[in-house]
């Protein structure tokens, strides 16, 4: 079993403070998990062997995704430099934070299956977590990350920055952010909890954990992702004259995550019930109530080069007056499992699927946990916008992007 991350660097001053909030305790949200095995999934399964979880399962309508899917899990929590447990522990959070007792329900049972997971778990249920360690951090900074995602402050990230690196503060983010995905993916699908996972996991994955370096080290894997993606885009340009982004150029330095999220998205863009213009509305309107400036600025660098005439884009950053009324439904949708996941109701997935039928509905829910994920990476990495995409903003509005 890897063992857990030691302390690179001590601040000798303040501890990064998690926000002074109540969470529901863990063994409330796993019994919540566990009462879930009966409940009926709001789109179809497929059949499967073994213990395939129901996130992988509920892509039936777009099998491409479901492998890829089950891969991007996987190097999420396994693959990297940070220990398992702490990136299950920061899942635990978030299940926390949104009351989820799907994801509370897999997270702790992983936890459960390691001495150093059991050790970690104590602190989920803590009131503060004020303890100088890697793993109190790692929590802190998905708490406050999955929050708001201008939520750490530039002191939290000097703090951060004491314990982990370039490279591992890319893999936290990469965490925080599929998540954050995840735990609105079973929301708004209504997951079932799986059998299996009512009886305790077997041993988690062990290997050798990787020291905490002074500075990045740029690794083969890390050289051999980026000439990949270069080739790719290469030979697939998409059109939007700013070369290799810089969301690309971060993510990378966490290349098993950063290539399983983006094989992910390459197998989810194969299917097209709901066209590319729609899924751009989709990703302005969650990268608009989450306040993301990156995303914000890309999103109308899409829109305008779908040929959305820029009045409308004018009028969308007021009101949803513009909007045709199918589009009006995949916002609201959007903007409700943004704001809160386990507030969609069966009523709501209902209005979703007479709009778009049962694969179009799903892609509406996959566009939206796209941007949960991504509008946390970019700004809460404070990633600096391309040139173009400024370009065609201030071009759009007559003004740079201005926060709220």
């Amino acid at each position: 079993m890897k063992t857990l991350l030691t302390l690179a660097t001590v601040l000798a001053s303040t501890v990064l403070a998690a926000p002074a909030t109540s969470y529901p305790s863990v063994s409330t949200l796993v019994a919540k998990g566990r009462k879930a095995t009966g409940l009926t999934a709001r789109v179809p399964f497929s059949e499967a062997a073994g213990q395939t979880p129901n996130f992988v399962r509920a892509l039936q309508l777009t099998p491409k995704a479901a492998q890829p899917m089950a891969n991007l899990f996987q190097a999420i929590v396994y693959q990297g430099a940070i220990q398992p447990e702490v990136k299950l522990g920061m899942a635990l959070r978030i299940a926390q934070i949104y009351d989820s007792g799907y994801l509370a329900l897999h997270a702790e049972r992983l936890l459960r299956a390691s001495e150093s997971g059991r050790k970690l778990l104590p602190l989920l249920d803590a009131s503060s977590l004020s303890t100088a360690s890697a793993e109190s951090v790692a929590v802190m900074y998905v708490d406050k990350l999955t929050r708001d995602v201008h939520g750490v402050s530039d002191e939290d990230f000097r703090h951060v920055r004491a314990f982990f690196n370039d490279s591992q503060v890319v893999e936290l983010t990469t965490t925080t952010c599929y998540f954050n995905y995840l735990v609105r993916f079973a929301a708004a699908l209504r997951l079932p909890t799986e059998s299996w996972a009512l009886e305790p996991a077997g041993a988690a994955e062990s290997g050798v954990q990787t020291p905490i370096a002074r500075v990045s080290l740029i690794s083969d894997e890390q050289m051999a992702a980026v000439d990949a993606r270069v080739k790719q885009m290469q030979a697939n340009p998409n059109g939007w004259n700013i070369g290799f982004a810089n969301s690309m150029r971060s993510m990378l330095l966490s290349p098993a995550a950063a290539n399983a999220w983006m094989n992910y998205g390459n197998a989810t863009r194969e299917y097209a019930s709901v066209d590319r213009t729609l899924k751009l509305h989709i990703s302005f309107a969650v990268s608009m109530a989450n306040g993301c400036r990156y995303c914000t600025l890309h999103q109308v660098l899409g829109l305008r080069r779908q040929g959305v005439d820029p009045t409308k884009l004018m009028a969308m950053k007021k009101d949803d007056g513009q909007l045709t009324p199918r589009e009006l439904t995949a916002v609201e949708f959007a903007r409700k499992l943004t704001a809160k996941p386990s507030s969609v109701t069966d009523a709501d997935y209902a209005k979703l699927k007479a709009e778009f039928g049962e694969q179009g509905a799903l892609e509406v829910v996959q566009q939206t946990c796209n941007f949960a994920f991504m509008n946390r990476f970019t700004d809460g990495l404070r990633l600096p916008s391309e040139d173009e995409a400024i370009r065609v903003y201030q071009e759009t509005y007559g003004q740079p992007y201005q926060t709220k």
